[in-house]
C-alpha cells in the first residue's frame, strides 16, 4: 500500500523533542516515539521499496536497517543534545556496504522534508574509481544530472570540492569541474507540510526515479572494486 503520510501527532512529537531534547523528557515517551515516528517511517520506507522494485531494485533492502536511529553520536560534537529531531533513512546498493557507495536519502522533520541522492564521503580508493569513470565517460555522467527533469526536481549538482584538480588528471580535462568534487550530491527541500499527506510518497518516488541513473553511475565502478 502507498504511504498516506505521517500522523500529525508524530510531527508534533518531533517539534516537542526539539524543545525538550533531554533524556528526562524522552525516556518515558520512548514507546510514543516508536508509535508516532519510527513505525510510520518504517512504513514509508517499505512503501518506497515496493515502488523502487520497478526502477531501482538493487537499492531495496530491509526498512529497519535503512531508518537511522534517533540517538545522536555526540562524541566529537559541541552539540551534546542526545536526540535527532528528525527521522531519516538511507537506501544503498545491496552489493555494497552501507555508506560505502552512492545511495538515496530522505529526512523528515517539522521544519523540512528533504530528498537527496549521490555519493558522500567516499574512501580514497572509491573516490578515485568514481573520478576515473567520470573522466572516461564525462558526457554520460553530465546527462544524469543535467537533464531538464532532474534539474527541475533536484536543482544543481552539489558537493564539497578541492581547490586543485586531483593528481593524475590533466588541467585541461573537459571534466575538470567535476573531478574536483569530493562529494557528488543532488539534494532538495520540499514543503514540510506534505509530511502528513499522501503527496509525500509521490514526491519522493518521483525524485528517486529521476536520480536513479545518477546514483547508478556513481556506484558502477564501486561494484568492480
Amino acid at each position: 500500500m502507498k504511504f498516506k503520510g505521517f500522523p500529525t501527532e508524530g510531527i508534533a512529537f518531533l517539534r516537542e523533542l526539539k524543545k525538550h531534547n533531554d533524556r528526562e523528557w524522552f525516556t518515558p515517551k520512548l514507546e510514543q516515539y516508536k508509535q508516532l515516528v519510527r513505525e510510520p517511517m518504517l512504513e514509508l520506507v517499505g512503501s518506497l521499496h515496493a515502488a523502487m522494485l520497478r526502477f531501482a531494485p538493487s537499492y531495496v533492502g530491509e526498512p529497519a536497517k535503512c531508518v537511522y536511529r534517533i540517538y545522536r553520536d555526540t562524541r566529537f560534537s559541541k552539540n551534546k543534545t542526545p536526540y535527532k529531531t528528525s527521522t531519516e533513512a538511507l537506501f544503498w546498493h545491496n552489493r555494497l556496504d552501507k555508506n560505502s557507495g552512492g545511495g538515496f536519502y530522505i529526512t523528515i522533520s517539522p521544519e523540512q522534508v528533504a530528498v537527496g541522492g549521490g555519493l558522500y564521503m567516499a574512501e580514497p580508493a572509491a573516490l578515485l574509481a568514481v573520478r576515473q569513470q567520470i573522466a572516461a565517460q564525462t558526457p554520460a555522467f553530465r546527462a544524469t544530472f543535467e537533464a531538464k527533469t532532474v534539474r527541475r526536481l533536484m536543482g544543481e549538482l552539489q558537493g564539497e570540492q578541492t581547490k586543485r584538480l586531483p593528481k593524475g588528471f590533466p588541467a585541461e580535462h573537459p571534466a575538470a569541474d567535476l573531478l574536483r568534487h569530493k562529494n557528488f550530491i543532488l539534494f532538495t527541500k520540499l514543503d514540510p507540510d506534505i509530511a502528513t499527506t499522501p503527496k509525500l510518497f509521490r514526491e519522493i518516488v518521483t525524485r528517486f526515479e529521476a536520480i536513479t541513473p545518477f546514483v547508478e553511475f556513481l556506484d558502477k565502478p564501486l561494484l568492480r572494486l
